[in-house]
């Protein structure tokens, strides 16, 4: 396990969790030992992705399998948007190759930049924080981002630069042929579903790109920019409860204090 998930989180990251214990909320719970994830689980009946989804790319289960390590070599020292003069590193991905979850958020922050892994910061321990209370540890599930680079000042992805990285986010998921995806924010989720339409919209149901059930859910920095307010927590969770789900995976019980 690495060292950065490992850590004691920043004392802004306290904070927050004590702000959620004190709110009247139990927390994420810490879940028993990780289940041993069951063979393939039935697919929900789905919301279908737009038309411009099937555009973006083929779909994960017909493409020819490659590993996730020749799609990082066919990456290289990339310079194919103007990210990559910024950079320190390419973040490319993380986890388990044959993961039957996925979690794939926007960009790399400062942190990841620094150490070429996505989800190392504040917002990484937040989403460690939901693996375990998933019943999971990280090693268990594989992270990537829209994006390989780091934006500058942290700003949002722009629509050359996502669309320069989307060819290998796609094959990334072929390469992993996971069961079921979570894209976190706005920008992973309009990207892998071809709309437009608001994450607050997007979440909480489960879309479709091209039969790999995908549940679009809050960015974890989103849950740290909304300390004070507990409702998005929740709405991350219950999201997780449905993946819990189809996954045939138990669901820790988790309840708000009266």
């Amino acid at each position: 396990m690495a060292q950065s998930f490992k850590a004691v989180a920043a004392s802004s990251l306290r904070e927050y969790l004590l702000t959620i214990q004190e709110s009247g909320l139990d927390g994420l719970p810490v879940a028993a030992p990780p289940a041993t994830m069951p063979q393939t689980a039935a697919v929900p009946q789905t919301v279908a992705a737009s038309p411009a989804a099937a555009e973006s790319g083929e779909p994960p289960h017909d493409q020819k399998h490659e590993s996730l390590e020749k799609i990082r070599k066919s990456l290289g020292d990339c310079q194919r948007c103007k990210l990559a003069k910024g950079r320190q590193n390419l973040v490319f991905g993380v986890g388990n190759p044959q993961a039957r979850l996925v979690f794939v958020g926007e960009g790399p922050g400062g942190d990841e930049d620094r150490q070429g892994e996505p989800f190392v910061g504040e917002a990484g321990q937040v989403l460690n924080r939901i693996i375990t209370a998933m019943g999971l540890e990280r090693e268990d599930v594989y992270i990537c981002n829209v994006v390989k680079c780091r934006p500058p000042d942290n700003r949002d992805p722009e629509a050359d630069e996502i669309a320069a990285c989307a060819p290998f986010l796609l094959r990334q998921l072929q390469s992993v042929q996971p069961e079921v995806v979570v894209a976190l924010g706005r920008f992973a989720a309009q990207t892998l579903l071809g709309t437009k339409e608001a994450i607050s919209k997007l979440r909480g149901k489960f879309c479709d790109y091209h039969g790999v059930p995908v549940m679009p859910t809050y960015h974890p920095s989103y849950l740290l920019r909304n300390r004070g307010d507990s409702g998005p927590f929740w709405e991350v969770w219950e999201d997780m409860t449905q993946v819990l789900r189809l996954l045939k995976l138990p669901v820790p019980e988790k309840s708000r204090k009266k």
